[in-house]
């Protein structure tokens, strides 16, 4: 039986812990989707307004912990 192309992608693709975690961190706080991508050193958060990147950097020590990798977090507005 022939598979969708999504369907393969979802088996075969894992999403990274930190960016669940991220995710579920500012959903849970803050009510809000985010996009997150990794890097080598850093790890882009990309929020949709300015309140919620001004509010979420007050809480930037809280996240990293949350997180727990040593990569520096940036946050960026716009989707």
């Amino acid at each position: 039986m022939a598979q969708s192309l999504s369907d393969i992608l979802a088996n075969k693709w894992e999403e990274p812990p930190e960016i669940k975690i991220i995710k579920d961190y500012v959903q849970k706080h803050f009510g809000a989707d985010v996009s997150v991508s990794l890097r080598e050193k850093q790890i882009n958060i990309n929020v949709a307004n300015s309140a919620l990147a001004a509010t979420l950097r007050m809480q930037i020590h809280d996240l990293q912990k949350t997180v727990g990798a040593n990569k520096r977090l940036v946050i960026r507005i716009g989707q």
